[in-house]
């Protein structure tokens, strides 16, 4: 199986104050293609921003993050936007859906940032909607959506472009545990069926056994790894 995601000594600091904060310390991490990988670790020990960092909403230290061949690293502000929002869906803990919009328009917004027509961004939008078991919801706004639909409708807004990774930061975190389950099941069916390479931070040891592996992270750096 080919490598997607190879992260070689990444290094991640923030300035608090006076005070340099380290997050991640010379990391590094080799992720297949196709695989589903949970990330686990205590509050504060860097999974979201690892996270982060290999979506391209934020940058190393040092080190380097490459993607499919591709150093994100060292691509400016224009080029990364444009990679991210070519290669990387994103799914939220809040949704983030926009509650003007019905579930069919949060679907089709990442695809505004193409030069698709209109009549095919409706068309990629519904057949993501179907993806997710939310056809008959298409015209429904977030306030008429459980919150189970709610983050169905965001994960088909992540997989709307077809992204090579999807990144979802506590996917179950606001969900009941049926409402989760069915998420997990979703997610599950995406990576086994359809291909999809998912990367999941989660503090719920059922959700990370829904993964092909769990990487643990405690104080930026990787302390285990179980299958």
């Amino acid at each position: 199986m080919s490598t997607l995601v190879r992260i070689h000594e990444l290094t991640k600091n923030f300035q608090r104050g006076s005070e340099l904060v380290q997050v991640l310390q010379r990391l590094d991490l080799e992720i297949p293609q196709g695989d589903f990988l949970a990330l686990m670790g205590p509050s504060g020990s860097g999974k979201s921003t690892l996270l982060n960092l290999i979506g391209g909403l934020d940058r190393p230290t040092s080190g380097s993050i490459e993607v499919a061949g591709h150093d994100i690293s060292k691509l400016n502000d224009t080029a990364l936007g444009r990679w991210r929002a070519d290669n990387v869906g994103f799914v939220f803990q809040m949704y983030n859906l926009l509650p003007a919009l019905t579930a069919q328009g949060n679907v089709e917004l990442p695809l505004l940032l193409t030069s698709l027509s209109a009549s095919e961004r409706r068309q990629r939008a519904a057949a993501a909607l179907q993806l997710v078991g939310l056809s008959e919801r298409a015209q429904h706004k977030p306030r008429e959506l459980s919150g189970g639909q709610e983050q169905r409708v965001g994960i088909a807004r992540a997989i709307v472009s077809d992204p090579t990774l999807l990144l979802c930061d506590e996917p179950t975190g606001d969900l009941d545990r049926k409402s989760g389950d069915e998420v997990l099941d979703l997610l599950q069916a995406l990576n086994d069926q359809q291909g999809k390479t998912i990367i999941m931070v989660t503090h719920d040891p059922r959700a990370a056994e829904r993964a092909r592996r769990v990487l643990h992270l405690e104080k930026g750096q990787l302390v285990r790894e179980s299958v």
